[in-house]
């Protein structure tokens, strides 16, 4: 790491600059030529004064957000978000082709070609981007291509917007004009942008191909998780006095699982924003399968017996007999159960879950989105022996992390062995894994299991790998897209 002191800015479009912010872009186009080293702020400018109108300026995965940032520029004031160290800098002229260099930009061919028929060359420059600790306000007056900021800041470049394998990817695609790997998604992410203002199911499936396609600002948000905020409370108000608040949280914990249900009946409810009240049940899901709760919040009381008493009561009088004794039954509560509440779980096939278990299954699957096969679960909740389940529900969170490390590891394994875009066959990436990652001869795979796990990490959905198919599945060759962070 390394501290500077930044006395100027340079003046560019908003919507580049936006587009370098996010991680969309790592090129710039500015006036004059920048020398490599140099270092600045990075100064929007309003862009309704060019020739073209915006939507001939900029390409259709990326007018959504050049639209959005010039309608919140404000006529009386700027605000610099960002700077950048230039890493290279081109000079394109008429012998380049536009038509192949426009996609691996922000920009269409035309807006390129009018830079062109003003001005011999177009100096593209390639930057690296970081966040001011704090936004500068400065007025929108100024003119040049370098602004004097009001006063010089001391920055850190510790943390870039891209990674370093990210942005060296990025670099190496467009200095040597090599194709995006995934236009498809861009053009998808693109046409559902507008949905996700309104929708919160297009805005989901919007932030999950960000983040495949590398879109820092989405990446962060997929390793800090915004729900973790409440999920790491499950335990604090399982271990208090405040009943209705640790419900609130259970009922939540199995949303964010992928529990659901649709009965409108307030009385066996799923709803998070209300508890079962007088005479409710605490937690009732339909789907995937049927579960029915109680919650009991407590640190130094033991659990009697009324609470599996009241549990049958309740399931059977909303749900039915037969209903309720096709559901799997849980009590979740933190103190222990008096010798009575103990056999009357076991007899009636309940399983008993400490809150602190059941925040670490929920943390799971925040931070690993699909990694709760709820099929699985179910298989560990219903099986014997019944009672306190904590070991069992631990012992499977433990194998999906076990499974969540091994593929990591062949993440890494395929990183290891060479530059970024570098293609590895199935039997390079096996050595290199049992090599590295491999400690016990036990834990040694075979060619046939790693290919498995490359075309699951390389899937679309996954987005970890990228795959070069060959004729069959021994000449199919993998390279590497991004980590696979372990919590």
């Amino acid at each position: 790491m390394s501290s500077l002191y930044l006395d100027t800015a340079l003046r560019l479009p908003a919507p580049d600059i936006e587009a370098l912010i996010q991680g969309r872009s790592i090129a710039v186009m500015p006036r004059s030529f920048l020398d490599v080293g140099k270092v600045f702020a990075l100064y929007p400018t309003d862009v309704s004064h060019n020739l073209l109108p915006v939507e001939q300026q900029y390409r259709s995965n990326f007018l959504t957000v050049a639209k959005n940032t010039i309608s919140q520029l404000h006529p009386e004031g700027v605000i610099i978000k960002g700077w950048a160290r230039c890493e290279w800098c081109q000079i394109i002229d008429n012998s380049e082709s536009l038509e192949v260099l426009s996609p691996l930009t922000i920009w269409k061919p035309e807006a390129l070609q009018q830079i062109l028929a003003k001005r011999p060359y177009i100096f593209l420059a390639y930057l690296r981007v970081y966040l001011l600790p704090e936004s500068l306000v400065m007025s929108a007056d100024s003119q040049g291509q370098f602004v004097a900021l009001p006063k010089s800041i001391n920055v850190a470049d510790n943390s870039p917007i891209l990674s370093d394998t990210a942005f060296y990817q990025r670099r190496d695609q467009l200095e040597n004009r090599r194709p995006l790997l995934h236009p498809e998604l861009e053009e998808l992410q693109s046409a559902i942008a507008q949905l996700s203002l309104i929708k919160s199911d297009a805005k989901k499936l919007d932030e999950q191909i960000k983040i495949f396609l590398g879109w820092p600002e989405f990446s962060t948000l997929a390793k800090c998780d915004r729900d973790l905020d409440w999920i790491n409370k499950i335990a604090q108000f399982g271990n208090s006095s405040d009943g209705d608040e640790f419900e609130k949280l259970v009922r939540n914990s199995f949303i964010k699982l992928g529990f659901s249900n649709s009965n409108k009946n307030p009385k066996a409810s799923l709803n998070p924003n209300s508890t079962g009240g007088a005479g409710g049940i605490d937690l009732y899901c339909e789907s995937p399968y049927q579960v029915v709760g109680e919650c009991k919040a407590s640190k130094h009381e033991s659990v009697p017996n009324s609470v599996t008493a009241q549990l049958i009561h309740l399931g059977v009088t909303h749900l039915g007999q037969a209903q309720f004794d096709r559901s799997i039954k849980l009590i979740l509560a933190s103190g222990p159960l008096t010798p009575p509440a103990c056999k009357a779980a076991i007899e009636n096939k309940m399983n008993v879950i400490r809150p602190e278990t059941l925040q670490r299954l929920v943390e799971l699957k925040a931070n690993y989105e699909g990694s709760i096969n709820l099929l699985d679960l179910k298989q560990c909740l219903q099986s014997e022996p019944f009672g306190i389940v904590d070991d069992k529900v631990n012992d499977y969170i433990d194998r999906v992390k076990q499974d969540i490390k091994l593929r990591s590891h062949i993440v890494e394994a395929v990183k290891q062995l060479g530059e970024v875009g570098s293609e590895h066959p199935t039997v390079a990436i096996r050595v290199q894994y049992n090599a590295m990652f491999a400690k016990k001869p036990s834990f040694r795979l075979d060619d046939l299991p790693v290919h498995d796990l490359l075309i699951e990490l390389s899937s679309p959905l996954a987005g970890y790998l990228g795959r070069k198919k060959g004729n069959d599945w021994q000449s199919d060759r993998f390279y590497f897209l991004r980590d696979l962070q372990l919590e």
